[in-house]
């Protein structure tokens, strides 16, 4: 049998784009052996992420909801900031990722496309689309191939090129199980350049350390400095810790101006396209909207549907990307994570900003503009400011 489209990943971009083919009728087949399953990261899913999603998925979301965040930078009084809500739903809530990825598995298979447990490990073009090899020695048909498996993406590895080690990142840290909070933790840190992080699960806590691959240092000593963290802030109550590590994308602005998301009959979304905020790491948005860009591109009638992809990435993902990139080095600087958590501390205005820029309400397009106008508080409201002025 040969299909319409052939997806390689059944996470949160190959589900949902397998879902948004499925309900316009086309024949959909998606290629994953382990999904739905735990993924090491934050989990946070953003309000505006959820929108994308909630209408269609069959039961509501296990989660949990945020309320606030607190900024630490190791050396200092913390600051919090009371996240906002909609109509009383909470602007931030954060999943077990097996839960949040296997409802949207759910929804598509419900639609009608065909999940095969099988592992993808060729993807050769073909007369009519392309032949994907699997793992028990049979070879699938697909007039379209979705590349949805993300860092490690063997369809880019395949149709384009990998990415490099100067762009990815290595996420690591530890489950800790028995505890939970309604209440993000980020502490600052300057080397390496980032954040540590503690988000709450509905059963256990996802702590960790984020760094860039070719930053010399490994994934044990990134574990070791997670490990000292939880004790210092003694967020495990002597509960079990789980050990995790997991590449992610982190492109650089030029890297993002330049990546190829899309060929000739194939298509790159979420992180196999890049599309991971290098500020935040978060990427479920992203990685949603660029499933609905390519269901758009695939399903319609025009010519070049990949190009009209690739442009709209451009345009609307890695332009907002890209602004995040340009702040990325001074973010981490401990003078402006100072600054920061001062001016988060003692002013109303820039707790109202980092709030929605956590919510992934706040855009990095309006960003700066936003500071400006909060000048009218004080010192430490123009430091802020002055700090995001590239």
């Amino acid at each position: 049998m040969s299909y319409d489209v052939a997806i390689v990943g059944a996470g949160p971009s190959g589900a949902w784009t397998a879902f948004l083919l499925a309900r316009r009728g086309a024949r959909v087949l998606v290629l994953d052996p382990s999904h739905p399953r735990e993924k090491p990261c934050g989990g946070g899913v953003t309000g505006r992420a959820l929108a994308l999603v909630a209408p269609v998925l069959p039961h509501p979301l296990a989660a949990v909801a945020i309320r606030r965040a607190r900024f630490l930078d190791g050396s200092g009084p913390s600051a919090s900031v009371d996240l906002p809500s909609t109509g009383g739903s909470a602007a931030l809530v954060v999943s077990g990722r097996a839960a949040f990825d296997g409802l949207l598995l759910d929804a598509a298979l419900a639609a009608g496309a065909e999940l095969d447990r099988s592992r993808a490990i060729d993807v050769r073009r073909a007369p009519r689309g392309f032949e994907i090899q699997t793992a028990d020695g049979r070879s699938r048909a697909a007039a379209v191939v979705v590349g949805a498996d993300g860092v490690n993406s063997l369809v880019r590895r395949k149709l384009s090129r990998p990415f490099t080690r100067h762009q990815l990142s290595i996420a690591t840290g530890y489950f800790a199980h028995g505890t939970t909070s309604d209440e993000i933790l980020l502490e600052f840190v300057a080397d390496p350049p980032g954040y540590i992080w503690s988000f709450p699960r509905p059963d256990h806590l996802a702590i960790g350390i984020c760094a860039p691959a070719a930053a010399g240092t490994t994934s044990g000593a990134l574990r070791h400095i997670a490990a000292r963290w939880i004790e210092r802030t003694r967020l495990s109550n002597d509960g079990r810790l789980e050990p995790y590590s997991w590449p992610i994308p982190s492109l650089s602005a030029g890297d993002l101006g330049a990546v190829t998301v899309a060929g000739p009959r194939w298509y790159l979304v979420g992180d196999a396209a890049g599309t991971v905020d290098p500020i935040t790491r978060e990427g479920i948005f992203f990685a949603l909207l660029s499933a609905s860009f390519a269901a758009d591109a695939i399903a319609g009638s025009q010519d070049q549907g990949e190009r009209h992809y690739a442009e709209r990435m451009q345009s609307d993902i890695m332009s907002e990307l890209r602004r995040a990139a340009h702040l990325k080095d001074a973010f981490f600087q401990p003078r402006f994570t100072r600054l920061l958590i001062d001016a988060l501390r003692r002013s109303a205005p820039i707790r109202s900003v980092m709030a929605d820029l956590v919510a992934g309400a706040q855009s990095y397009r309006g960003l700066k503009w936003r500071l400006v106008r909060t000048l009218e508080i004080g010192y430490a409201a123009k430091a802020v400011a002055a700090s995001f002025a590239i």
